[in-house]
């Protein structure tokens, strides 16, 4: 006769197999979140690709394009003018989407929506799971870069700022359009989504082993403090400011293209 705990041994040492192939009792609608993610995030992707495919379009009067940001072109005339075929874009944009796509929310966002459905009742894609195996191999493990390409957003966050600045300088003076505006907008949430990013809490106080070890430390904990609570909006920063970022880059198409008319204000001369 086998005793409770020969038992109990037994089942602790046999592992529970579970069988579960992309089946799932659930009633609701799980499945919405991960196609409406995939339809963003995949539109924004072939969107991103036709703009900088165009290399045409991406400024008007005081207004550039962020996906062209920072305007190479300007810093560098001499290569454009050699190189015209090529778009200033290909060369910048690389840094925010890699800390997009290595962003921790990111991250879960994309990685639930495909490789492991947001439900633990429900099994893995057959034929995109496989490929999944952690952040131990390539291409995966690169996603441990994210906290060097926080120190390239930062950079990208305060070219934002500069061409926001650029857009109150008409060539009539000083002055506010819609595409200011929009670029107001583009530059607040791309600032927002950088500092509330889980690396930047890291660095302010969560590798700090004491904080009441020194002044200094205890002065880290209070920014770290503050932060965290920025950091739970995090995940509400990546949209918006994804967002903002294909509107800014539409708004100042379509003005270049004539197919919008900017409107705004000079200061001591009037509308426009």
């Amino acid at each position: 006769m086998v005793s409770s705990s020969s038992a109990a041994a037994a089942n602790k040492a046999a592992p529970l197999q579970v069988n579960i192939t992309g089946h799932t009792e659930r009633a609701d609608g799980w499945w919405i979140e991960p196609i409406l993610i995939w339809l963003t995030l995949g539109g924004f992707t072939v969107y991103v690709l036709w703009a900088l495919l165009q290399n045409d379009n991406f400024s008007w009067g005081p207004y550039l394009s962020p996906f062209y940001s920072p305007n190479l072109k300007h810093y560098f005339p001499a290569f454009f003018a050699q190189y015209p075929w090529l778009s200033p874009g290909v060369l910048v944009l690389w840094a925010p989407l890699l800390f997009r796509g290595t962003c921790y929310y990111g991250r879960r966002v994309y990685y639930r929506a495909a490789f492991t459905p947001p439900a633990c009742a429900v099994g893995p894609s057959q034929t995109i799971s496989p490929l999944y195996s952690g952040e131990k191999s390539f291409p995966f493990v690169l996603m441990n870069l994210h906290r060097y390409f926080f120190y390239l957003a930062i950079v990208l966050a305060v070219f934002h700022w500069s061409h926001f600045i650029d857009a109150l300088r008409f060539p009539e003076g000083w002055g506010v359009g819609v595409g200011s505006l929009v670029m107001l907008v583009d530059a607040t949430f791309l600032t927002l989504y950088v500092v509330s990013c889980h690396s930047w809490r890291h660095l302010l106080g969560g590798k700090l082993d004491c904080f009441s070890c020194s002044g200094m430390n205890m002065s880290r904990h209070d920014a770290y403090e503050r932060q965290t609570k920025l950091n739970e909006y995090h995940g509400v920063f990546f949209w918006i400011s994804l967002i903002a970022v294909w509107l800014a880059d539409v708004y100042v198409r379509m003005v270049a293209m004539g197919v919008w008319t900017d409107h705004g204000y000079i200061f001591g001369k009037g509308w426009f």
